[in-house]
């Protein structure tokens, strides 16, 4: 088996390939990748075969298209397509054969095909207007149900139904749901068992566990956590991402201000949460990442230009290892292994 880890960052406009080794945790910087535009979200297919880049300038927004080399984890690009327009958040549908799309200030989603050659095509083949602040999209594990996030002041999730073979997004049963003011629901993660997903709450510092129903498509909020440990912290804070333990044991969510990891256990039977408890981090902590054999754990910093590595013990408590130079700034940690 062998690992490597995928950065983009945005100020340097490019993005590194690091090697890990798979007993320490240890990087090892293979290679740079020097891109068009400043790179912001980075996602692969499911078959791990390509990395769909999310490129922006003022003037820009688009998707670089890559083949993964699994044998060395180097990368060639194949591609690259101008959206729509200004996205925040890019991400494959469960069979790898759309690329969905998400809008911050045009409050919209869009779906365009991936190419049998791996590459992403435009136009795109659907196209979805939401609410301003439309975060990020991801569909559920049986590829039949999306769902968008809207920030604060918006504060929904709109809810659509997924059409794996056309592409098509179609509203659902319940198109939207309103999540209490103030909350701002930003990114999504679901549990291995496809029953439950998590949603970091970023204006209200909290984590919320939402129940799908599988045949409507429908979510209905079960609990929302605080993020942050007791005692009163004063300084602001938000949070920037959300990660599922592959196993399904345990919930993590960054803290932007607090500077921290939390990190919660997850009730087998129902999917709720209780805390386990936080680690420090570099400043402004945003992206994370957790390798595929859900031994390593990996966050950004928005200030420091340092990338933070952990161990993550059998309850799916964080155990700090390492914290090592890599540039400014991280905006996506994408772990990738193969055979």
């Amino acid at each position: 088996m062998s690992s490597y880890l995928y950065v983009p960052l945005i100020d340097e406009q490019k993005f590194l390939i690091f090697g890990m080794d798979e007993d320490s945790g240890r990087l090892r910087l293979k290679r740079q990748i020097q891109l068009s535009a400043r790179p912001y979200q980075l996602c692969a297919d499911p078959r791990q075969r390509y990395l769909y880049q999310q490129l922006r300038s003022e003037s820009y927004s688009g998707v670089a298209s890559f083949r993964i080399d699994p044998a060395s984890g180097d990368v060639t690009q194949i591609g690259e397509v101008e959206l729509e327009a200004d996205a925040c958040y890019v991400v494959t549908d469960r069979g790898g054969r759309f690329l969905l799309a998400a809008y911050l200030i045009a409050g919209m989603v869009t779906v365009h095909p991936i190419g049998s050659d791996g590459a992403v095509r435009g136009p795109a083949c659907d196209q979805r207007i939401t609410e301003i602040y439309a975060h990020s999209i991801l569909t559920d594990p049986s590829n039949r149900f999306a769902f968008v996030p809207h920030v604060t002041p918006t504060d929904t999730i709109h809810q659509f139904r997924f059409d794996p073979t056309s592409g098509s997004l179609r509203p659902g049963r319940v198109p939207r749901i309103a999540t209490t003011p103030g909350r701002g629901p930003r990114h999504l993660a679901f549990h291995p068992s496809g029953r439950v997903v998590y949603a970091n709450e970023e204006q209200s510092s909290s984590v919320g566990v939402y129940r799908l129903d599988p045949s409507s498509g429908n979510l209905t909020l079960l609990q929302s956590l605080s993020t942050l440990p007791g005692g009163g912290f004063q300084g602001k804070n938000s949070t920037g991402s959300v990660r599922v333990h592959p196993e399904g044991k345990a919930v993590y969510v960054s803290n932007r201000g607090h500077n921290s990891i939390a990190a919660f256990a997850v009730d087998e039977g129902t999917g709720l949460l209780s805390p386990l408890g936080w680690v420090p981090s570099q400043p402004i902590p945003r992206t994370l990442g957790i390798t595929t054999d859900g031994r390593f754990f990996f966050a950004g910093s928005d200030e420091s230009g340092r990338l933070t590595s952990y161990r993550i013990d059998e309850t799916g408590m964080l155990e700090p290892l390492e914290t090592c130079e890599v540039g400014k700034f991280v905006s996506w940690i994408l772990p990738l292994a193969f055979n």
